[in-house]
């Protein structure tokens, strides 16, 4: 991973050749515009301006006068990596960026060797800009502590995730959470005017009609990248049929942008439809195919974890309870430690869940029994299994006759126990896949 880090990689500073802490280059003519329209000013960012505000730690840094370790929490799309990208700019101090997803301790071993040659000769810091923190496991992110102590690095780490429950308390109190706001429309109308007609964009060369332009606004859903990668492709179908881009064209940059970029569209639901399907009919090869092919493309490991431990119930459930045990289990060794260690719980109980028997009865009986609830709505308990803690209460017949199952069995199984609208209703139903 380390070629990640220091060279090759198209946002990692020092590839092609760039000296170590370099700012990543400036994107060519052919990057996506999303990479082209990266705000290179502070003045130039929106949206965010209440992190700007005097003597926030934000302005502190721009202004040179402090610099300090922050975690910066936010929805995607809102300009945590440019604003990470400004400070350093303005600091002018080495800059590393890496990403959980890629990067592994070999590689956060060799970073911190290097910020603390380049503190001891320099006397400066590294500012160290961790992108989606919240993918390193909590011993993972340890190994910053002792660094941002000694001032080797200042670190900026981004998440979309909640801090409190994803960063490491020890490195969380010594850095400020910033909160990054969902960039509202009219943030996402100026940043495409400004793509319109920059020069590093699509300089003037066509324009865009009100209701595309308020479409756009309105499904980039307070993500700006969203929004500049619809732009995109939008403007190529406008500008190759010769007319302004118009709202049908925005439509269908809309589908194919979640076919061919987004990581939550058409193929991610094509895989773990494959996955789920290949569990069911207990086929462990292709279900670890589709798992593998999940984890090599970056899917979110815990995402996928979540899946196995819906499967558990909804597809083996009573067949085999052991299995929902697992899936819990693999969830939390994997949320232990990481990847990759973790990612082979599971996989161990992705096989698990292939060759367990299945069953669908749990699934299809809280289904129907929900179904009935929406339908005959606040039903009362017979009075036969209310509690009677008032006289009045008693008066009125509340569990009267009752049959205390531990020393009566049989009355207690022959009284009543659902609402009278549904006496002798039945939802579970043993499956034919049971096993039992």
């Amino acid at each position: 991973m380390t070629g990640d880090l220091f060279g090759g990689h198209p946002d990692a500073p020092g590839s092609a050749g760039q000296p170590f802490g370099a700012l990543p280059a400036e994107p060519g003519p052919n990057a996506p515009l999303a990479d082209r329209m990266r705000p290179k000013s502070f003045e130039e960012l929106v949206g965010q301006e209440h992190l700007l505000a005097e003597g926030s730690p934000v302005a502190l840094m721009r202004d040179g006068r402090h610099l300090s370790s922050i975690v910066l929490w936010g929805p995607p799309g809102t300009g945590k990596t440019t604003l990470a990208r400004l400070i350093a700019r303005t600091a002018g101090v080495p800059f590393v960026q890496m990403s959980a997803v890629l990067s592994g301790v070999k590689d956060v071993k060799e970073v911190m060797e290097r910020a603390v040659k380049h503190r001891q000769r320099t006397g400066q810091p590294t500012i160290l800009f961790v992108d989606e923190i919240h993918r390193f496991n909590k011993a993972q992110q340890d190994a910053f502590l002792p660094h941002v102590e000694r001032g080797d690095i200042v670190f900026i780490g981004a998440t979309t995730e909640n801090p409190s429950f994803e960063v490491n308390s020890a490195l969380l109190s010594r850095a400020r959470v910033l909160v990054l706001r969902e960039l509202k429309a009219p943030s996402i109308r100026a940043l495409i005017g400004r793509a319109l007609s920059d020069e590093r964009g699509l300089a003037g060369r066509i324009a865009a009609s009100d209701e595309a332009l308020d479409l756009l606004a309105a499904a980039a859903d307070g993500d700006a990248r969203r929004a500049l990668t619809t732009l995109e492709i939008a403007a190529a179908t406008a500008e190759a049929a010769g007319r302004p881009i118009g709202a049908n064209d925005v439509r269908a940059a809309l589908a194919r942008r979640h076919l061919r970029y987004d990581r939550a569209g058409e193929e991610h639901f094509n895989l773990i439809s494959a996955l789920h399907k290949s569990l069911r009919d207990s086929d462990p090869d292709a279900s670890l195919y589709w798992f593998g092919r999940m984890i090599a493309a970056g899917e979110d490991r815990l995402y996928v974890a979540r899946r196995l431990v819906r499967f558990a119930s909804e597809d083996v459930g009573m067949a085999d309870p052991t299995a929902l045990h697992l899936a819990v289990a693999a969830f939390n060794a994997y949320h232990q430690l990481g990847s990759p260690e973790g990612e082979l719980a599971l996989a161990q109980v992705v096989v698990h869940l292939a060759l367990a028997p299945k069953s669908n009865a749990i699934y299809r009986a809280y289904g129907e029994v929900m179904e009935e609830i929406e339908k005959s709505g606040s039903l009362p308990p017979p009075k036969v299994i209310l509690n009677a803690p008032t006289r009045l209460m008693k008066d009125l017949g509340y569990g009267e006759d009752y049959a205390y199952a531990h020393d009566d069995p049989e009355g207690a199984k022959a009284q009543q126990h659902l609402p009278d609208e549904l006496v002798g209703r039945t939802w579970w139903r043993m499956g034919r896949r049971e096993g039992q």
